[in-house]
């Protein structure tokens, strides 16, 4: 099944615990549109290799590993899943001797890039992990009056996307009327120079929606030079969070941009945050705001079309739940994911027996998407995230009121 980020970390986190206690573990990542033909041939390749592994039981592990992928793979019926496909699969036994193959399939809500096969103590998670990542982006500036670099920092992805080399000369030594001379002609080079980066980097930048703000860096006096001048768009200049100090410039200085700006980054989504709920709440405390909580309010809201964006909370963790009992009884019931298995039977309060269950919080994502609907995940660790948390983790700002 296509599984959400919060799905999706859940599923990392659980196969990021678990430790072969041989080269045992197997995974495979077959990236969209690749044809599951090949990748099964090249599976029944390394199966074949794999028989050369001195150790009889991991020979046993790891030949069963890759059959069980085969033969899931077959399930796909030659179709590749749109967005790729990871599978891993490996003896999970604690027990030296014993053998418990199992077997998991991940199909992300965004497409796979990546065509892998190995085998390892550890599964290979990295090109999952980098599907999670926080997808906040931010403009970066590096620059002094020889060169600039104008770059995007995704998750933990650096891009570069423009660099400019300046004509502005140095400094001369002569003296009289031809230094001042001089001097102004070199001003006006460097603030055409300038001028051309701002155009440039506005330009760029307007074309992503999702900045969320812009650093500014260098190693000299330039970088406040750019950032106080009329340089960059309006637009572009109020989403400036800050300049930094660096000892160079070039492409390798975004890093270390990157490494100076942690504490700006970090305030800019808080602040973000912060607003998105001081609106969420002076909205309820209006006697007819637009703001509603509860997941049977909010859940019953979404299906009318009427939420503009879903507040999160990251302790939100309801499943919905399907239970049948020996006494014939069965239910539906949504429950913390922590409760799910400790239900008694409304009939003969006898322990139920979970038959399947279903993530609300990828539902309520799924519904979202349909209807147009922003999501937005609050951390619990500030006082406004905790209010969020004690009102059951989930609230919305609606479009209009009805």
């Amino acid at each position: 099944m296509t599984v959400s980020k919060k799905e999706l970390n859940k599923v990392l986190e659980n196969l990021g615990s678990i430790r072969g206690r041989h080269t045992e573990l197997v995974t495979v990542y077959i990236p969209s549109g690749a044809n599951l033909d090949v990748v099964v041939a090249q599976l029944k390749n390394e199966q074949s290799t794999s028989q050369n592994i001195k150790s009889k039981t991991v020979r046993k592990n790891v030949t069963g590993a890759i059959e069980k992928i085969i033969h899931h793979l077959r399930l796909y019926k030659q179709q590749t899943p749109p967005n790729g496909l990871g599978v891993f699969s490996g003896n999970i036994s604690e027990k030296e001797g014993v053998s418990d193959i199992q077997l998991w399939a991940v199909e992300p809500d965004e497409p796979l890039k990546t065509r892998l096969y190995r085998c390892d103590q550890r599964f290979v998670l990295e090109p999952l992990e980098e599907l999670v990542r926080e997808r906040e982006i931010y403009g970066l500036i590096v620059l002094d009056k020889s060169e600039a670099v104008i770059g995007v920092l995704k998750g933990k992805r650096i891009d570069v996307l423009k660099h400019l080399e300046s004509i502005v000369p140095g400094k001369t030594k002569k003296g009289g009327w031809s230094q001042a001379r001089y001097a102004r002609i070199r001003e006006g080079i460097l603030h055409d120079f300038l001028k051309k980066v701002g155009e440039i980097a506005s330009a760029q930048f307007k074309e992503i929606n999702e900045l969320l703000g812009v650093i500014i860096g260098g190693p000299g006096p330039i970088k406040e030079m750019f950032n106080e001048g009329e340089f960059l768009s309006y637009d572009i200049k109020k989403k400036v969070l800050g300049v930094v100090d660096t000892a160079y410039t070039g492409e390798h200085a975004l890093n270390e941009v990157l490494d100076k700006s942690e504490d700006l980054i970090q305030e800019a989504s808080a602040i973000k945050e912060r607003k998105l709920l001081d609106r969420y709440f002076d909205e309820l405390a209006k006697p007819d705001g637009l703001a509603i909580y509860g997941l049977e309010e909010v859940a019953k809201t979404l299906k009318n079309g009427n939420i503009d964006i879903i507040l999160l909370s990251e302790s939100f963790n309801y499943k919905e739940v399907e239970y049948e009992c020996e006494c014939g009884n069965k239910e539906m019931r949504v429950v913390k994911e922590e409760d799910m298995n400790f239900q008694e039977c409304s009939s003969c309060k006898q322990k139920m027996y979970v038959i399947s269950d279903k993530d609300i919080s990828a539902m309520l994502i799924d519904g979202a998407a349909e209807m147009g609907t922003k999501i937005a995940y609050v951390s619990i660790h500030t006082p406004r995230g905790e209010q969020l948390k004690e009102l059951g983790g989930v609230g919305a700002i609606l479009r209009f009121k009805v």
